[in-house]
């Protein structure tokens, strides 16, 4: 590795780590920074989610014409966030086009969220799906479906229409695995349905960070040293064991029959991954998940922080299985109950979403009435 900054997310992307960028504003499209990002620091996606729109309205300075625009057609506050979060999307898949390009389509993607309220309804999920894939209208955006139970029946009929696909929201094994089942079986309909399965590309968006903020919070209530010594390793142990099972499902006979139908695999992409405790490496949730055929999305402060000092080992994560399973066998010990942090960080995961729409929507229509 060189002294230049810009090799150690060079190095990153090498070792087979997909740099994605989450976050996305009209300003850092306009302004070239997305561009730039795509040229110098090997950013090759985008995420979004409510909360990065809802932050984008509030702080933004260069929505003020479409608004205006919107204001005298007079649309709906709910149309209105649909054509203005999904022109900053589509402008975001222009950029990265180039990227989707020289990559055979795997990345080059920006995504998309439904309209986080639908979490627990199915059917209108995958029209709100199918409709904010017709409005992007490009074939490197993903749509970004959670992986609630309604939510799993739902990224199946939306993969078996042949489109993209982003499954958020996952933080445990048992639904991670749910998840898999759900794309397999979306693509098996796909193909049914005659798709082309080379165009469908789909990624698996699994926490990291939160679930150590939740675990934390039990560990230091419980106080005791053994306690204390497990704080900061449940978001690494977790993320880690579901690459165990990422391998073993893409090596299964069900996927190999995918795979020579011309599937590409569902990656895992490491989300939350910007480090919340102040007292653990700002890049802990980079160096700690390495691995080939993954996708890391980063706040901007967390790919920044790796550029300057982050550290390319190699894969740190294949081969720590036995000790992941430890960690969360001690956690187990220790009284701090798995599901139940699941079931929690799920729940708490779908409404910071709805506050963060509603506050998106809050923030347009406040926006319009001024227009």
């Amino acid at each position: 590795m060189t002294e230049n900054n810009t090799d150690r997310l060079a190095a990153l992307s090498a070792a087979g780590v997909a740099v994605w960028l989450d976050d996305l504003s009209r300003d850092r499209i306009t302004s070239g920074n997305l561009e730039k990002m795509r040229d110098e620091q090997h950013v090759v996606g985008v995420t979004t989610n409510p909360s990065i729109f809802a932050n984008a309205l509030a702080k933004g300075t260069t929505y003020g014409p479409q608004l205006a625009d919107l204001a005298r057609r007079k649309l709906s506050v709910e149309e209105s966030s649909r054509v203005l979060t999904t022109w900053d999307v589509r402008a975001a898949a222009d950029i990265l086009r180039p990227v989707f390009d020289a990559s055979n389509g795997t990345d080059g993607r920006v995504s998309i969220e439904v309209d986080p309220r639908l979490a627990h309804d199915t059917e209108t999920t995958v029209a709100e799906a199918k409709y904010l894939w017709w409005a992007v209208d490009r074939p490197n955006v993903l749509i970004k479906i959670p992986a609630t139970l309604e939510g799993l029946p739902a990224i199946t009929a939306v993969l078996a229409e042949g489109i993209s696909v982003n499954v958020t929201l996952i933080f445990g094994l048992e639904r991670y695995k749910a998840v898999m089942d759900a794309f397999f079986t979306g693509l098996e309909q796909a193909k049914a349905n005659g798709h082309d399965l080379s165009t469908i590309e789909s990624v698996a968006s699994f926490f990291v960070s939160r679930v150590d903020t939740e675990i934390d919070k039990r560990l230091e209530k419980l106080g005791s040293p053994e306690a204390l010594a497990l704080r900061g390793k449940a978001g690494v142990a977790n993320a880690r064991l579901a690459y165990q099972a990422y391998e073993e499902a893409f090596s299964s006979d069900r996927w190999k029959a995918l795979a020579a139908a011309g599937a590409r695999p569902q990656r895992p992409l490491w989300a939350s991954t910007g480090v919340k405790n102040p007292d653990y490496s700002d890049v802990l949730y980079v160096e700690g998940l390495i691995a080939p055929g993954v996708v890391n999305t980063m706040p901007e402060a967390t790919l920044r922080a790796f550029e300057d000092h982050g550290d390319t080992p190699g894969d740190t994560v294949t081969g720590t299985y036995a000790e992941s399973r430890e960690v969360l066998d001690a956690l187990a010990g220790l009284g701090v109950e798995y599901d139940d942090v699941i079931d929690v960080l799920e729940r708490e995961g779908v409404e910071k979403f709805e506050v963060s729409w509603n506050e998106l929507l809050a923030t347009i229509s406040a926006e319009l009435d001024k227009a």
